[in-house]
């Protein structure tokens, strides 16, 4: 085993392979306090990606429902079951194992194997909530309630130290090296579903018609044109941005996904504990329950959320998530000046160009002008 610098824990890990970072690695940020579970991003990937025989039951993209919901079932409960408690110090670094550390000699790493039955039921728990028993009725006896759920979108989170390379003995998985963007080489592959029972996350999945492991590429085709992937151009909540995450030492501030994720510290990792490193980034909903959260983004969550609520107070920030959703290309700086938030491609060029704050034009019933009543009255 190697030993890997993993800047979520702050320490390092073991890994089989020696650590090599790409020369720029694809992320996604999701603000879940947006997210409506209009599904609309897991249809336009499966329509895109996943439309073949052998694929009708994958779901590169999904949203679930926390804290009942999970596709296949229970994958974050189980994973985090075979781990078993884990502690962080006051600093933040991670004092447990990792999900590589933890595997069983025989193994590399510690897993669980989902059933056909596991993936019979894409939307389990949807829209259920935490709390009393709702016998007799839901009102509000008293407030803050204790009745919550939130939405989660997922795709594959292209980790820094996948758990499906890490574990596929045909070395048929690789991580490109021009943006991180992990990969099964479909020549290579036997189906033998090592990669679908290491993925803690479970988006390796098998085709039993190809006879193949199969997973959510990233829209590498898109990213290489400078465009972003069909989940994130999609989203009609504006939730979503893709862009290139830096390590810390390496962050830059006009960075979109370096500002949210570095500068803020808005944006975290989803179960950083089991220390693959994942790439994609949330920024939790600041109405759940705090303790779920701290075990599913770690012990930064309460600091992120406390931001969060403060963003009325930052110009450049709120730019910055008006500026989420209005393009479909990648950003890869931004900046905010005189109520004006911009973006530009790598080269430069502007993308576009939004207002903070939009204004508001009152416009009288009667219009003198026109000798004419507005109504909405048809």
């Amino acid at each position: 085993m190697s030993k890997v610098k993993n800047w979520h824990l702050k320490r390092e890990v073991e890994y089989p392979y020696d650590g090599s970072r790409p020369s720029r690695q694809w992320a996604i940020i999701f603000d879940l306090n947006k997210c409506i579970a209009c599904q609309t991003c897991t249809l336009a990937c499966k329509t895109t990606w996943t439309s073949g025989k052998g694929q009708e039951y994958m779901f590169w993209n999904n949203v679930e429902t926390k804290p009942w919901g999970g596709f296949p079932l229970g994958w974050d409960m189980r994973v985090l079951e075979k781990l078993g408690r884990q502690e962080w110090n006051q600093q933040g670094e991670y004092l447990g194992k990792t999900l590589i550390e933890a595997a069983p000699a025989h193994e590399r790493v510690l897993h669980f194997a989902p059933t056909d039955e596991d993936w019979m039921y894409p939307n389990v728990g949807e829209d259920d909530c935490a709390g009393a028993k709702m016998e007799g009725g839901g009102h509000m006896a008293t407030m803050p309630h204790d009745k919550w759920f939130f939405y989660l979108p997922r795709t594959c989170a292209h980790c820094t130290y996948p758990a499906c390379l890490a574990a596929c003995p045909r070395k048929a998985i690789y991580k490109r090296p021009e943006d991180g963007i992990v990969l099964i080489d479909q020549t290579r592959c036997k189906g033998y579903g090592e990669c679908v029972r290491a993925c803690p996350y479970k988006k390796s999945m098998y085709n039993p018609h190809t006879r193949t492991s199969e997973k959510c590429v990233g829209c590498y085709p898109a990213v290489e044109e400078g465009v972003q992937p069909q989940c994130v151009v999609n989203c009609i909540g504006k939730i979503r941005v893709m862009g290139f995450v830096s390590p810390p030492e390496k962050a830059r501030d006009d960075n979109p996904v370096d500002f949210l994720i570095h500068k803020l510290g808005l944006a975290l990792p989803y179960y950083p504990q089991l220390g693959l490193e994942p790439n994609i980034y949330y920024i939790p909903p600041i109405h759940a329950d705090r303790e779920y959260l701290r075990q599913m983004f770690g012990p930064k969550v309460d600091a992120a959320i406390e931001r969060y609520k403060k963003l009325p107070d930052d110009a450049v920030a709120q730019g910055l998530l008006c500026l989420i959703g209005s393009t479909d290309r990648i950003m890869h700086r931004f900046e905010v000046n005189k109520g004006m938030a911009v973006g530009f491609d790598d080269k430069g060029a502007e993308l576009v160009r939004v207002p903070v704050v939009e204004p508001v034009i009152e416009r009288a019933a009667y219009d003198d002008k026109l000798g004419a009543i507005r109504n909405n009255t048809p």
